[in-house]
């Protein structure tokens, strides 16, 4: 009697619960993934070092570009990484406008990322004047960026994420003091350098892992001038054997964080053998972190985006801190937010110093935040005022005058709580 009784509300309830289950699974956060090949398919102008005036000589290993798209019940945000030196504004624009069109998904809802890989195509990224080849390419590109868009908006799933912190010690301070006194590209281990790496875990509803969002602050700069043929650097081989670590073609999507004064330990040189070390050590890093990575169903889904000014300047011509700085034009910086759940990934269209990351970092309401650079743009080196009084490559080249740090960082921070 009693299992009649048991066995009849259980066929009651079931259903309710079932039905309870679904509408609770409406407000939580579904994810599309996608990924495709972008390596040129043609000698190309390379970008990364000025020395580098003919085209490349081979390919080396693929290019890819990879996708995450968001979809919450009220909002939807899209995610691109790419293995490129850095996307110019035009570009960014005209990619995310023909999204939009294709897709309803609103242009400041999107994020295009580079890894910042010095062995890739030139798009115009530095360079104001590129052969046809280039030309055709950067076409090809942007068509590809837009077809993986769409396959990752066509069918997102139900997921979970999870994020984890780990270490990983094969980036260094470039800003090394010579003997003349003045501060140049090299090894400086006593400078400052961020070391954490960030990784995004996400699995489908079956707890199978379909893609991982990696960052780790450091330039993709293991192969130098010398090297012709086409790379996607350390960024591509992490992803690689995180790859061959999972057993099969999961989506990672690697970006860079706050490294404008920051390079591998090993290159800028001709030896592959570097890049693959450093990607190996990142990917090992990855893998061990997410083993320890609990996830939950996402149920928040935000996005913002913010802009300032700052007056600009022009080059000079040695590594010597300057009394005057010749004007240029105002330098507009683009700030981009989207925050998943206690997640906030926080996009900045240049090249910041890593103690500029630090600050943001330290001084963040969210634990959970990473700092994400060559994204929506590229307004070039953003450096510390330090920098300035100290001279150096990065404050030589910069189009920003001195006195941008602390209002960037309020900004920033600004942007942050306001989720």
């Amino acid at each position: 009697m009693k299992r009649k009784i048991l066995f009849t509300v259980i066929t009651i309830l079931l259903p309710a619960l079932l039905i309870a289950q679904n509408a609770s699974n409406k407000n939580f956060v579904k994810l599309g993934v996608s990924q495709i090949n972008i390596t040129p398919d043609q000698p190309v102008i390379m970008s990364g070092y000025d020395a580098r005036k003919t085209p490349s000589t081979g390919i080396h290993d693929s290019l890819f570009a990879s996708a995450l798209f968001f979809s919450g019940e009220q909002n939807e945000a899209l995610l691109i990484s790419a293995d490129i030196i850095g996307f110019p504004f035009a570009f960014v624009d005209s990619v995310k406008k023909v999204i939009s069109e294709k897709t309803r998904i609103p242009t400041d809802h999107i994020m295009i990322i580079a890894t910042h890989d010095h062995g890739g195509p030139a798009i115009h990224t530095y360079e104001p004047q590129l052969p046809q080849s280039n030309e055709d390419y950067i076409q090809t590109l942007k068509e590809k960026l837009v077809t993986l868009a769409m396959k990752a908006m066509s069918n997102p799933q139900p997921f979970s994420m999870g994020i984890g912190k780990g270490k990983c010690n094969m980036n260094i301070n470039r800003r090394a003091v010579f003997a003349d006194g003045g501060v140049w590209l090299g090894r400086n281990p006593d400078g400052v350098c961020d070391h954490e790496l960030d990784v995004i875990k996400f699995v489908d509803a079956k707890n199978n892992l379909i893609a991982l969002f990696v960052n780790w602050p450091c330039h993709g700069t293991t192969m130098g001038q010398e090297n012709y043929q086409l790379t996607g650097d350390w960024p591509a081989s992490a992803a690689r054997y995180i790859r061959k670590l999972a057993g099969k073609n999961i989506v990672v999507a690697i970006t860079a964080g706050a490294s404008a004064n920051i390079n591998p330990i090993y290159g800028p040189g001709n030896d592959f053998n570097e890049s693959e070390a450093v990607g190996y050590h990142v990917a090992n890093e990855v893998w061990r972190v997410i083993d320890q990575i609990k996830t939950s169903p996402d149920k928040s889904l935000k996005f913002v985006n913010s802009n300032i000014n700052f007056p600009g300047k022009k080059g000079w011509n040695d590594q010597f801190p300057q009394t005057s700085l010749p004007t240029g034009s105002d330098v507009n910086i683009r700030l981009t937010g989207l925050k998943l759940d206690d997640i906030v990934l926080c996009g900045i269209s240049g090249e910041l110093m890593t103690e500029m990351g630090l600050q943001v970092k330290k001084e963040s309401s969210y634990s959970n935040t990473i700092i994400i650079t060559h994204c929506n743009g590229l307004t070039g080196y953003i450096c510390t005022d330090k920098a300035f009084s100290e001279g150096g490559y990065e404050p030589k080249v910069s189009h920003l005058m001195p006195g941008a740090e602390r209002p960037l960082v309020r900004k920033f921070l600004e942007m942050i709580h306001s989720f």
